[in-house]
């Protein structure tokens, strides 16, 4: 009872659904009044997926089976995240070897679930915001993966969040060491990219593509993806600060920490236009990647 409690309650879904959903009101809200507009009010994002899910639901011909298990692949790999995550911080018994690794993979598997639901459909469209999505996740995993690397090398060797929890407790935070801000900075470009927001957002591309990879979905798929993204909007800082920023995580600190990641994406999302594609495959594995091997070979000096 208390598993199915910590998956659909608390940390899990339901949790996590919420505070992703008012963070993404608050960067809705920021980016209004960076315009000069008012913006929507705090419950805009609820009230988005309450409506979709009463509308109807249009499925190509093709594919028809595949199309529509896709949303709840990335939502259900998503939700086991934010519960590994929420566990971890409730303490630390929670956390179990190769956890990391888990982590990671789980992550990546929104963006390969959104992939094969535009595949599936054959719009034209959403073929080529499929397209532009391999090519991103491509070109961001390397030097996420990377940035990982050299957190697992700052703790000797350790795959375990636990044991990342425990060593910035007793040795401080990763970011007081040259290789851990550079592996922290090259994280947050990736979760830009991973969160599919500007200037990587080239995949769904609204003035663009409509869409994109979302193009052909509606009801309530498409309100599975819209919720998908927004529990990344909680778990993928989250999990950055697990790893770089770690020392003394109560609950206020927590808050503020993620706070102040939010802040970073909405004003890396408001100060700069969208990246081609091809701009931003050379960014990640030019500039970013060699950034991430930077990291990692000062975190083997121990630097």
């Amino acid at each position: 009872m208390s598993l199915l409690v910590s998956y659909f309650i608390f940390p899990g879904f339901l949790f996590s659904v919420s505070v992703g959903l008012l963070a993404g009101w608050v960067d809705r809200k920021v980016t209004a009044r960076l315009q000069w507009r008012v913006g929507p009010p705090w419950h805009q994002n609820f009230t988005d997926i309450v409506k979709l899910l009463g509308k109807e639901i249009i499925i190509p011909e093709s594919g028809k089976w595949t199309f529509l298990l896709s949303p709840y692949l990335g939502l259900l790999s998503v939700t086991l995240v934010a519960t590994i995550l929420g566990n971890l911080l409730q303490s630390s018994i929670g956390s179990f070897n190769g956890d990391i690794i888990v982590v990671l993979y789980l992550l990546t598997i929104p963006a390969v679930a959104t992939i094969i639901g535009a595949s599936v459909s054959r719009s034209p469209l959403a073929s080529v915001g499929a397209s532009r999505e391999m090519k991103l996740v491509l070109a961001y995993e390397l030097p996420f993966i990377l940035s990982i690397i050299t957190v697992i090398i700052k703790c000797g060797g350790v795959i375990q969040l636990g044991s990342v929890l425990n060593h910035q407790a007793n040795f401080g935070s990763h970011l007081v060491s040259c290789s851990g801000i550079l592996a922290f900075l090259v994280s947050i470009l990736c979760m830009q990219a991973k969160l599919c927001l500007v200037p990587f957002d080239a995949s769904e591309a609204e003035q663009e593509l409509m869409g994109g990879v979302l193009i052909e979905y509606s009801g309530l798929p498409l309100a599975i993806f819209k919720l998908t993204k927004a529990m990344l909007f909680y778990t993928l800082p989250l999990f950055l600060i697990v790893l770089f920023w770690g020392q003394g995580l109560t609950p206020l600190a927590l808050v503020g920490k993620y706070v102040v990641l939010l802040v970073v994406i909405i004003l890396v999302k408001n100060t700069n236009p969208r990246l081609r594609i091809d701009q931003a495959l050379r960014f990640f594995w030019g500039p970013v990647t060699w950034a991430a091997v930077t990291a990692v070979i000062l975190a083997i000096c121990g630097i």
